[in-house]
C-alpha cells in the first residue's frame, strides 16, 4: 500500500528526482544513479541500486519509495497482450495494456490520462465509469514503468488511448511526453496521442511542436451519427475540428491518423464510407477502421454489434477513394477485457 509520507520516485523526471535527493542531504550525482535504475534497470525496490552505498540505500527505504502505482489485477490474453488494473495512491482504479504483435518485435503500450472520462462516448466502456479525476504526468508515466517492471521488456512505443481524453488534461500529458523522451528514452515519432476532438488541445499540442502523431477519433463523418456516439461533437463540429487539424499538419508536418469505429447499422453504411472519404481528401492523413469491440453497459446490456467482415471490406475499399491510407485494425486481447474501461467495470461490479 502506498504511503504518502514515502514518495515515489518513479514518473519523476530527473529534476524532480534531483530536487528529492538534495532535500535529503545527498549530492546530485545520486539523483542521476537512482535515475538511470529506474528508467533503464526497471528497479522496483531500493535494494536492487548496488551502486548506491548501503547507507544510502537505507535513507531511501525510510523516505521514499520507487514505485507510486500498485497492481491490483493482472489478464493475459492467448496472443500475449497484457491487461493491467493499477491502483492509485488515493484508491481510484486505471486501466493499461502491453501489446506484442507477430510481424513486429517492438512493444507498444496503451496509458490512461484519466481515471473515468467525461466525454461519454456511447460505446465506450470507460464513459459508463463517470469522469473521477485527471492523472498527474507522474502517474501516467508510471503506469508504462509498472508494465516495464512487471514484464521485463523494454516498451519502444506509446499511445495515450486508455481511459480518459488525453487533451482534457493536456498540460500533465505534454509533461509525461517529455518525461518519455528525456527519461524513459522513447522517441517522439513512437508517441501517439488520441482525441475525440478538443480542438483547444489540439491547437496547444500545435504549440509544442512535437514530432508525436495525432490520432482522431472521429467514429463518423456525419453530424447526426456523430452527436449521437460522440457527444464532445455539439461542441467542436466536424467542420471546426478538420480545420484545427490542418492546422496541427501545418505546425508539425505530422500526418493525422483517423480513427474510425464499426458499429453494424450505425457507422458502417456505405453512405458513410462516401462521405468520409469525401471529408479528409484534403488532409494529410491515414485511415484506421476499428471492428466494434462489444462491451455491455453497468446493467449488462450490449448496446451495438459489429459489422461482419465482408461490410468491413467493402467499407474500407470505399474510403479508400479518398487516396489515403486505409486499414483495419488488427484486435488484441479480446479474450481478457482489453478495451478500455472494461477490466474497471468488471472489477467494480465484482465489489457490488
Amino acid at each position: 500500500m502506498y504511503d504518502p509520507a514515502k514518495p515515489a520516485l518513479s514518473g519523476m523526471n530527473l529534476d524532480e528526482i534531483t530536487a528529492f535527493v538534495k532535500g535529503l542531504g545527498l549530492p546530485a550525482f545520486r539523483a542521476r544513479q537512482i535515475h538511470s535504475w529506474i528508467y533503464s534497470k526497471y528497479a522496483s525496490s531500493f535494494a536492487e541500486m548496488t551502486d548506491l552505498s548501503r547507507e544510502v540505500r537505507e535513507l531511501l527505504e525510510e523516505k521514499a519509495s520507487v514505485a507510486l502505482l500498485e497492481l491490483a489485477h493482472l489478464e493475459v490474453s492467448r496472443d500475449g497482450t497484457r491487461k493491467y488494473l493499477f491502483r492509485l495512491p488515493d484508491g481510484q482504479m486505471v486501466e493499461s495494456v502491453l501489446m506484442s504483435f507477430s510481424d513486429r518485435s517492438t512493444l507498444s503500450a496503451c496509458l490512461s490520462s484519466q481515471v473515468g472520462c467525461a466525454v461519454g462516448c456511447t460505446f465506450c466502456a470507460t464513459g459508463y465509469l463517470g469522469f473521477k479525476r485527471n492523472l498527474s504526468s507522474q502517474e501516467i508515466i508510471d503506469q508504462l514503468m509498472c508494465i516495464q517492471r512487471e514484464s521485463g521488456q523494454r516498451v519502444s512505443n506509446i499511445v495515450y488511448m486508455g481511459q480518459g481524453e488525453p487533451l482534457l488534461n493536456t498540460e500533465e500529458v505534454i509533461k509525461s511526453i517529455y518525461t518519455l523522451m528525456n527519461s524513459v528514452g522513447i522517441g517522439q515519432r513512437h508517441i501517439t496521442v488520441s482525441t475525440s476532438g478538443i480542438i483547444p488541445g489540439i491547437e496547444r499540442l500545435a504549440e509544442e511542436q512535437l514530432q508525436v502523431t495525432l490520432a482522431l477519433s472521429l467514429h463518423a463523418p456525419d453530424k447526426q451519427s456523430r452527436d449521437e456516439i460522440v457527444p464532445i461533437n455539439k461542441k467542436f463540429p466536424i467542420p471546426h475540428l478538420i480545420g484545427s487539424l490542418h492546422q496541427y499538419y501545418n505546425a508539425t508536418g505530422r500526418r493525422i491518423t483517423i480513427e474510425y469505429v464499426m458499429l453494424a447499422g450505425i457507422t458502417d453504411r456505405l453512405e458513410q464510407a462516401e462521405e468520409l472519404a469525401e471529408l479528409v481528401r484534403t488532409l494529410h492523413c491515414n485511415i484506421n477502421l476499428i471492428p466494434y469491440n462489444p462491451t455491455s453497459t453497468a446493467d449488462g446490456v450490449v448496446v451495438y454489434e459489429r459489422p461482419s467482415r465482408e461490410v468491413q471490406e467493402r467499407f474500407k475499399r470505399i474510403a479508400e477513394r479518398s487516396g489515403k491510407t486505409v486499414t483495419i485494425r488488427l484486435e488484441r486481447g479480446t479474450d481478457i477485457n482489453a478495451a478500455c474501461g472494461q477490466l474497471h467495470n468488471k472489477h467494480e461490479a465484482a465489489k457490488q
